[in-house]
């Protein structure tokens, strides 16, 4: 599992074209979420069978496994890696069949080229251990670091893999039935599967920033709605519909929003000499802050009840949006080789952009709708194409 969240994300970036890249990430998350649905599926299907149910469920996941170890074979290898490894014409016809022209395919060629250069300069002969020390102890790593790490504890902190994981136990608290809980967790599944469809689209057009910061806090209040539910009696007939539906709605905000951003943000982030051991680390903090909650989750619940417990991660849910608003950039349409200027931005310099420039016109704009309003951009690059894409 660890392999394959770390290398599939990176690998579809590095194949990508900056104008679409978000989305072709984002569909990393949407097979995983249909998986996910699938698997509640299994649990359905083989929920009569008795004592022997576990095996037929855990057996299931093997038939999709089988056309992804053939069809694997069929993918070109990413033209940046190979390039790292100095096999340059493997890389120039990777790039061609990946890009719709030779001419395309050239110049993506030249600004990886560029690229590699420049890092096998800086970073020439350096050990592994030296490698892992430098994320945070180089500048433009460590905001990289510092960033992706925080997006994939937000998405720990969001309470999506307890409600994945708990699902059952959660719809059993509420008053379900067993046969009840499953049907109700297939329908979470269905609504994480088909939610993650906009995200393809709103990756690249409204950014990667902005779906966080529109999602977390009303997915905040989604959670308090549903555990505040809990506490209507248990006799109404009000009480179980509306924990689902709040639950649900949580998941439908969870689609486009931090669920696929995690594999899209920290593929991206890193520079090509980095971006292995990059993405590596950031797994390994999203595993581990994953682990600890799932742990602890049921003695919270023993200990808080249903509606302490959501509560709790609609608390962590608005830790997150604000984190987010101060140390996350936007990285939307930028090629891989302009996201070291971005990243070289001072995090102190992104924070008082954030409060002294952003947020004052947000406000004129969208609270006193003053059209007029103009955001003076944080980034600037060179080129007309770029125009639109300065602004954090």
């Amino acid at each position: 599992m660890g392999i394959k969240i770390s290398t599939i994300p990176v690998f579809s970036a590095e194949v990508a074209p900056a104008s679409i890249r978000g989305g072709l990430v984002t569909s990393f998350q949407l097979w995983v979420a249909f998986g996910i649905f699938i698997g509640f599926c299994s649990n359905l299907i083989f929920y009569r069978i008795g004592e022997l149910a576990w095996r037929f469920q855990l057996a299931a996941a093997f038939a999709p496994a089988i056309p992804v170890c053939i069809f694997v074979w069929l993918c070109p290898e990413s033209p940046r890696w190979l390039m790292k490894k100095g096999r340059y014409q493997e890389s120039f016809a990777s790039f061609c069949r990946i890009r719709n022209s030779e001419m395309q395919a050239a110049r993506d060629l030249y600004y990886a080229y560029c690229q590699v250069l420049e890092e096998r300069d800086a970073f020439a002969g350096v050990s592994l251990g030296r490698r892992m020390w430098e994320l945070v102890s180089v500048p433009r790593l460590r905001r990289a670091t510092l960033a992706s790490s925080w997006i994939v504890i937000s998405q720990q902190f969001s309470g999506i893999n307890i409600m994945s994981f708990y699902s059952s136990t959660i719809f059993s608290e509420a008053g379900y039935s067993t046969l009840s809980c499953l049907l109700a967790s297939l329908g979470f599944g269905l609504i994480m599967f088909v939610f993650a469809f906009p995200a393809v689209y709103t990756m690249d057009t409204f950014g990667r920033r902005n779906l966080l910061l529109l999602t977390f806090p009303n997915m905040a209040w989604c959670l308090l709605a549903a555990g505040l539910c809990f506490l209507l009696p248990t006799d109404s007939s009000a009480r179980v519909p509306l924990i689902a539906f709040f639950i649900y709605l949580f998941t439908a905000l969870y689609g486009p929003g931090i669920g696929p951003m995690p594999s899209i943000y920290f593929s991206e982030s890193f520079p090509l000499s980095h971006r292995e051991i990059g993405a590596a680390f950031t797994i390994c903090v999203n595993n581990s802050v994953g682990s600890a909650l799932s742990l602890t989750f049921p003695s919270l619940l023993a200990k808080l009840g249903a509606t302490g417990a959501f509560g709790f991660y609609a608390g962590l849910n608005i830790v997150a949006f604000i984190v987010i608003f101060f140390i996350v950039p936007e990285t939307k349409r930028y090629t891989l080789e302009e996201l070291d200027f971005i990243f070289g931005v001072p995090t102190h310099r992104h924070v008082a952009y954030q409060v002294r420039t952003w947020l004052p016109w947000f406000i004129k704009r969208y609270v006193f709708f003053q059209r007029d309003a103009k955001l003076e951009p944080l980034y600037r690059l060179d080129g007309a194409e770029h125009e639109e894409l300065a602004h954090a």
